[in-house]
């Protein structure tokens, strides 16, 4: 049986202390041009006790940026913001994976290059969905998704190189290896669903196989910059985030990726299995799902690699409980991090937890409610 606080050699390449994984949590504190600085190597730091840290979402250009304060990958600033932080995680003994993604038409154009639609893989728009961005007054607030353009062909195909670069980055960067975040609504999920996509080009909706080649290129890429056994993908089986339409074909797309991501050797699949209504990501309400035994059975005998699991799980039971099935590998935590740096030692303990102000997630005000979250000492007082 495995143990929250056994040690896992990921991908055969990459050793963690545990199997308690920092899910990725956007925060929206980087300096002018998205730039991440030290404050965030404090944060990140602090949490470096976690098994695995897998960073907040990372831009790969500036056509990717869905919301304000967003760090990227795409410049040499942001590189050495970023170098900032994987030293401090290793310097704390911990071991982090960069969160790699482009929006796609979750975005508004005010946070486009010179003010352009979003990039979509049709020109549908997410309707009931809100990013994050400057209104008319400048003004940081939510604002409904725009309109996207429809990508031409041979603008998918160089956006391949593009996520290429940003790999490059991240390796040089420092972090430990990286996750593609197909999940949410983005657009690597846009090109997967059945029903949103309706291209008939290569990277149409016909069949799974054109469905995921844009993700499977980039996984490609990955792979050869950083090695098979460093890389991952987050998904969200059924997922509805960010206006995603119910696809009757969800499940045989999970399976074909995680056929070929094992033929990759990709070191594992994040999957996402926690429900999050149309909306924005400060006001919707977050729903626990059952681990699906069925699918994920069904997961586990056509993926060779690791399996995260992130359900919205604030507790040591819960998480034994889902190990316990024999179904995953390691569980996700997201919100629990954010109060509390110490997390895995309070789980082991059974220290109180601290609720962090979710006011506070998406601000411009630095260190409060991101890096003022103190340890808990055995004797429990905070030190």
């Amino acid at each position: 049986m495995k143990d929250l606080f056994d040690s896992l050699l990921l991908g055969g390449a990459v050793p963690l202390k545990s199997r308690i994984v920092m899910a990725p949590m956007t925060r929206t504190r980087t300096s002018e041009g998205d730039v991440p600085n030290a404050l965030m190597a404090t944060y990140y730091g602090q949490r470096a006790v976690a098994g695995l840290i897998v960073s907040e979402v990372i831009n790969v250009a500036a056509s990717s940026k869905g919301y304000a304060l967003m760090p990227g990958l795409y410049t040499e600033a942001q590189r050495q913001g970023w170098q900032l932080v994987t030293d401090e995680v290793h310097r704390r003994g911990g071991t982090i994976f960069a969160q790699i993604f482009h929006v796609g038409r979750m975005a508004h154009p005010s946070l486009m290059p010179n003010g352009e639609a979003p990039w979509g893989v049709t020109d549908e728009r997410a309707e009931g969905s809100d990013v994050f961005a400057h209104d008319a007054e400048g003004k940081l607030t939510y604002m409904p998704a725009g309109t996207p353009r429809r990508l031409e062909t041979e603008e998918v195909s160089a956006l391949v190189g593009t996520f290429a670069q940003a790999f490059a980055r991240a390796r040089q960067s420092g972090f430990d290896g990286v996750e593609l975040h197909a999940a949410n609504g983005y657009l690597f999920d846009q090109f997967m669903n059945s029903v949103l996509n309706t291209r008939t080009d290569r990277y149409g909706g016909g069949s799974p196989e054109d469905r995921t080649r844009f993700l499977m290129e980039v996984v490609d890429a990955a792979v050869r910059e950083m090695g098979p056994g460093r890389v991952g993908v987050r998904l969200a089986p059924f997922g509805a985030f960010n206006s995603m339409p119910a696809d009757p074909l969800a499940e045989e797309t999970l399976l074909y990726v995680a056929e070929q991501l094992g033929r990759r050797g990709a070191a594992y699949m994040h999957l996402v299995y926690e429900l999050m209504p149309a909306g924005n990501m400060e006001t919707a309400d977050f729903e626990k799902r059952h681990l699906d035994h069925a699918f994920l059975a069904k997961v586990r005998a056509t993926f060779p690699g690791a399996i995260i699991w992130c359900g919205g799980f604030t507790s040591r039971k819960e998480a034994q409980t889902a190990l316990d099935t024999g179904l995953v590998d390691l569980i996700a935590f997201g919100r629990p991090f954010i109060g509390n740096p110490d997390l895995p030692e309070r789980l082991r303990h059974d220290w109180p937890l601290t609720e962090a102000d979710r006011s506070t997630y998406y601000t411009r005000r630095g260190a409060v409610g991101f890096t003022d979250f103190p340890a808990y000492s055995r004797a429990g007082t905070h030190v």
